[in-house]
């Protein structure tokens, strides 16, 4: 455990590795709006062969835009997706093999449950028809009014991870036997993953209260952001295993055998959602802040205090993720019922970082 944080962006030494420091100051610049008009977005997924596929939490499809011209194309609704509050069609990810299986995953909000799909994603199909069946590949995650989850992302060991929430029900996060309040990984078939800390169980860190970012770094450690209560939001380093603390804790918490994190936030500054590793860096989407943290990392620390960017300029921001070199693809999220829409929101934007 890292000494208590007083200030916001405060940091928590947990290892720096051998590898340098990432430079403590760095830049942001929008190049260009992509695409806008946006209605709730959530989920993003760069395809291989350029544009993007974006999920809209509240009408349940997936949309594809031209990452050259903005042209946006429907692939179609996403069958069993029942949005309420901050649930809904949530986190895409591309197969590990979609070269050739051409498989979207998917993270939504049933009538019962927080559940992961997979699905054929047709491009010889007339547009609003590009979409399989949804195949159900798990299920059973708690489901709530608020702290859904929903972030899933292929890790570089090509195992499926899984941000979940704990739905409001603080206990769950504690419960090694509940699924909210995790971090989840499976195997492309959502079976639990070889090699994970608890046998036969798909836990593989737990004590999480909305985990809502995932992301590695270029030595394959994980990353994850997450909601706090009132007081801290936090970005933290994953060991699988480890306990990070909610409901007993939140923020550092010195001397208390639990996990504290790389960096947290006032949650007036923060709310953090989406995450993505560029160059040394963690970048970090924020809601209620409205604005852009950068991270440098020094290993699995904090190499410097978090800087901001962007701050109100654009809103409620919900997802990054890498563009290639030093860019980064980020989405606002004004039209989700808690933000201030202006004309052309929701968008897609593409920034040089540094």
């Amino acid at each position: 455990a890292g000494p208590a944080a007083t200030t916001p962006g405060a940091t928590a030494p947990s290892g720096a590795g051998t590898e340098p420091a990432a430079p403590a100051k760095g830049s942001v610049k929008v190049l260009r709006t992509v695409a806008e008009g946006l209605k709730s977005p959530w989920g993003l997924a760069p395809l291989p062969g350029g544009g993007l596929l974006v999920s809209s939490r509240d009408e349940g499809t997936i949309t594809r835009i031209d990452a050259r011209t903005g042209k946006e194309t429907e692939l179609g609704t996403v069958s069993g997706v029942s949005p309420a509050g901050e649930g809904g069609l949530l986190g895409i990810a591309l197969s590990p093999g979609y070269a050739s299986d051409h498989m979207i995953y998917a993270y939504f909000t049933s009538a019962s449950d927080n559940r992961i799909v997979r699905m054929l994603y047709d491009e010889r199909k007339p547009a609003g028809e590009r979409l399989g069946a949804p195949d159900t590949v798990f299920k059973g995650i708690p489901k709530g009014f608020i702290h859904n989850g929903g972030r899933i992302a292929f890790g570089p060991d090509g195992m499926l991870y899984a941000g979940t929430g704990e739905s409001g029900e603080r206990g769950l996060a504690q419960d090694r036997e509940s699924l909210g309040g995790k971090i989840l990984r499976l195997t492309p078939d959502g079976e639990p993953a070889p090699g994970n800390p608890f046998p036969g169980s798909p836990v593989y860190s737990y004590g999480h209260r909305n985990v809502q970012g995932l992301a590695w770094d270029g030595r394959q450690r994980l990353f994850a952001s997450e909601f706090g209560q009132d007081t801290w939001d936090e970005l933290n380093a994953i060991r699988p295993g480890d306990d990070y603390g909610w409901p007993k804790a939140e923020g550092t918490s010195p001397g208390s055998g639990f996990h504290d994190p790389v960096a947290q936030w006032h949650t007036d500054e923060a709310s953090p959602s989406g995450i993505a590793y560029v160059n040394g860096v963690v970048w970090m989407a924020g809601l209620k802040g409205r604005r852009l943290w950068r991270v440098p990392l020094h290993g699995t620390r904090a190499a410097a205090a978090p800087q901001s960017f962007l701050t109100g300029g654009y809103g409620r921001l919900r997802t990054v993720a890498p563009a290639g070199g030093d860019r980064l693809w980020l989405v606002t999220s004004n039209t989700d019922g808690r933000g201030t829409p202006k004309k052309g929101d929701d968008r897609v934007l593409e920034l040089e970082v540094r």
